[in-house]
């Protein structure tokens, strides 16, 4: 008996000391492999037809290692559309297989710096990464072209390098950078398949806030951009197939603002206090999809992190309502 363990033992670690010295054989192998699965992914054509919801980010400023800045695309028919671009989440697109060269237009719900400090790279891998002819159109409120212009601007020494050294026929020119479109409230989209509704979103004092509706193949989803909960929603709302709201857990961030006092933070603190008043709470986000009638309401833009279960459940309590986490697809199909 001893001996046939000595054995197995014995093979055992033959068996590893051959595959340390294959192992540097190996790697390259390996590494090709995983290149080109990689290469090979395309996230939105595996979808198929209908209308998809993939939350790409949804976390906030506050630090969560598991959540990235807001960014929610959808997916109608292989065609890709992102409403907002916080920062991370460009690069999340990519680990989750949705290339920013893919995106068709950006929307922008508002100008807080959470939700378009992503959007420098949103334009670069349009254009750089996609080999886009022509800009990446990006809609949003009265300010989006000063956004847009200003990143234009930042970004064009960038460009002059890459075009000097990968060539025009690889990086146009022509598809360089975005163009800005102005947008208030009502449709701001159509084409026959998409039809994308503005509404007014509650976030004093930053005015105007945008929320969507966005409507194809007879679904509806409805982004609720930052707002309260005593939103007015247009009739194009009601009995939506999916709503997708943001939320902020009070007692949460309350003891955020007490441990912030308690260690003399008094600025800190006082942001803290600031920030309820302009969200909705996970019960007004459950609230306001039984309002509209919607079929499911699912949280995003969470504040503050809930980066593993325990959190999430404390940060959702009672809601009638479920957390998103980046990388969730939300398939609206009958």
């Amino acid at each position: 008996m001893k001996f046939r363990i000595s054995l197995i033992l014995g093979i055992l670690v033959l068996m590893g000391g051959a595959f340390i010295g294959l192992r540097p054989m190996l790697a390259p192998a390996l590494f090709e492999r995983a290149v080109a699965q990689r290469m090979s992914v395309d996230r939105v054509a595996d979808l198929g037809p209908g209308l998809h919801v993939v939350l790409i980010g949804t976390g906030a400023p506050l630090p969560d290692p598991s959540r990235v800045g807001p960014m929610t695309g959808v997916v109608a028919d292989g065609r890709l559309f992102i409403f907002d671009a916080g920062g991370g989440a460009v690069r999340r697109m990519g680990e989750i297989g949705f290339p920013g060269g893919q995106v068709e237009r950006a929307f922008l719900t508002h100008l807080h710096s959470d939700h378009i400090d992503g959007l420098g790279e949103l334009m670069l891998q349009h254009w750089a990464g996609g080999g886009a002819d022509a800009p990446l159109p990006i809609a949003g409120p009265d300010g989006v072209e000063d956004v847009v212009a200003g990143l234009m601007q930042a970004y064009a020494r960038d460009r002059d390098f890459r075009i000097a050294h990968h060539g025009e026929a690889v990086v146009p020119p022509s598809g360089f950078g975005a163009v800005a479109e102005v947008i208030t409230p009502g449709v701001v989209y159509d084409d026959g398949s998409v039809r994308v509704i503005a509404f007014l979103a509650e976030h004093a004092p930053v005015s105007p806030a945008l929320g969507y509706v966005v409507t194809h193949a007879g679904k509806t989803v409805v982004l609720t951009g930052d707002s309260t909960a005593n939103v007015s929603l247009p009739p194009e709302a009601r009995g939506s197939d999916l709503l997708l709201a943001e939320a902020l857990n009070v007692d949460m961030v309350g003891t955020l603002e007490a441990a912030a006092r308690a260690t003399g933070n008094d600025r800190l603190a006082k942001i803290f206090f600031d920030i309820p008043d302009y969200h909705m709470t996970p019960k007004g986000a459950a609230e306001l999809g039984q309002r509209i009638d919607a079929k499911r309401t699912v949280l995003t833009h969470l504040v503050p992190a809930a980066p593993n279960r325990m959190a999430e459940r404390l940060f959702l309590g009672d809601a009638d309502a479920e957390i998103g986490r980046d990388g969730m697809v939300i398939t609206l199909r009958d």
